[in-house]
């Protein structure tokens, strides 16, 4: 199978985590924290201790560009859509930069751990309706708020069809949660390599855009530390909902979804001197870099506006645009609810903060179900149907290689 649709990605349960598809890119008037996180808190346990904001993707970065340069995008774009398995060999004809790249992309760390890979597939499947309430409503929403996210997204080629963008990372999300993503005969090592190469691609493109560069406090986009910020808006924040809605979640479990997420950020392109080695370095690395740089943008509201209209064309956005709205405010609270101007909800508010709780106790045991209403059952079908939002057009997904910004 060459691609997946997005038919099959909603029939698995993958759908809703495509609304953290807006992820992979400071309010302009706060100032960025110094760079103090130490590189021996990382999977590499030593490194020149650069500031983040300051580096890109010096492997990725050249290829894109020669690429564009050259005008040989769609002949690269076209031999790419063949490769699709993760131990497939890479297309005769594509040009020696983008092969040599790709080869040295694709090859896993030597602290890859297979133990944990597949504790990862089991913790994943056992915890799946939390991880896709969390990436869609968390990180997805979240990414909204994060400036230099947002604008990247916006002024990029992907925000002119922001639906379609989210099924392309969808694709990401998707093959996250398969036991082969990282095996041989699995698909997410080339779909992480091909988002690289999509970064490297609109680092290029963008400092060519007059709407990006007015304004931007960035000369070159997507730098490591916005990778981190990226990086920080999905497993962190996942786990860190999850510690405060009182998951209970073994330690092995926990590492392994860890591990996941650490590989997964090493074949994306982020360094692993940045990549933190457990989760107390990853709070504390988030503390630094994604906390306090949240704020709005008129780009990033303007996302949020489509993201929560997505259903209109199901239900005319009578009932679904209400409930996406209050599953943005219950989860990323109050503050970023006003900065993407979600109206409060009279009915979805307090349903979710007085049902939410007990529905999480009754499915972690912690509660019997014969105590338990049947209404905190109807929130794990109401989830389930968000899903039908984003993809249900049955239109295949191919991670290309832009060739140009968002039209004026």
């Amino acid at each position: 199978m060459s691609e997946i649709n997005r038919r099959h990605i909603l029939r698995t349960g993958g759908a809703l985590g495509a609304l953290g598809a807006v992820s992979l890119a400071s309010p302009a008037q706060a100032a960025q924290s110094l760079w103090t996180w130490s590189p021996t808190g990382s999977v590499a346990a030593t490194g020149s201790g650069a500031d983040p904001r300051y580096v890109w993707d010096p492997e990725a970065d050249p290829v894109a560009a020669a690429v564009l340069d050259s005008g040989d995008v769609a002949h690269v774009n076209a031999l790419l859509r063949t490769w699709t398995r993760n131990d497939q060999p890479l297309p005769t004809g594509l040009p020696a930069n983008v092969r040599d790249f790709m080869e040295s992309a694709r090859r896993l760390p030597g602290w890859t751990d297979q133990g944990k890979l597949a504790k990862a597939f089991d913790f994943n499947k056992k915890r799946g309706i939390y991880l896709g309430v969390l990436y869609g409503f968390a990180s997805g929403m979240i990414s909204t708020v994060i400036p230099h996210e947002a604008r990247a997204v916006y002024h990029s080629k992907g925000g002119a069809n922001l639906k379609d963008r989210i099924s392309k990372t969808a694709k990401l999300g998707y093959d996250m949660t398969q036991r082969n993503g990282f095996q041989p005969d699995g698909q997410l090592i080339v779909t992480c390599v091909k988002t690289r190469l999509v970064h490297a691609a609109v680092r290029h493109l963008l400092p060519q855009s007059p709407q990006w560069t007015t304004g931007s406090d960035q000369d070159i986009p997507i730098s490591q530390r916005d990778l981190l910020v990226t990086w920080h808006s999905l497993p962190t924040t996942v786990m860190q909902k999850l510690t405060g809605w009182g998951v209970p979640i073994a330690a092995d479990e926990s590492a392994a979804f860890l591990h996941s997420w650490q590989l997964c950020g090493h074949l994306l392109g982020i360094q692993d001197e940045y990549l933190p080695a457990s989760w107390a370095e990853a709070d504390s690395q988030a503390k630094q870099v994604l906390d306090p740089i949240l704020g709005p943008t008129p780009e990033g509201k303007n996302l949020a506006n489509i993201l929560l209209n997505l259903g209109s064309t199901i239900d005319g956005g009578i009932l679904t645009t209400h409930i996406l709205g209050a599953l943005t405010r219950f989860i990323l609270g109050n503050q970023v609810a006003g900065w993407l101007d979600i109206p409060r909800e009279p009915v979805w508010d307090p349903l979710l903060q007085t049902a939410w709780p007990p529905f999480i106790a009754v499915r972690e045991g912690l509660l019997p179900f014969p105590l338990a209403p049947a209404a905190y059952w109807t929130l794990e079908e109401i989830i389930r149907q968000i899903a039908l939002l984003f993809l249900s057009e049955g239109q295949t997904i191919s991670i290309e290689i832009p060739d140009t910004n968002r039209p004026s």
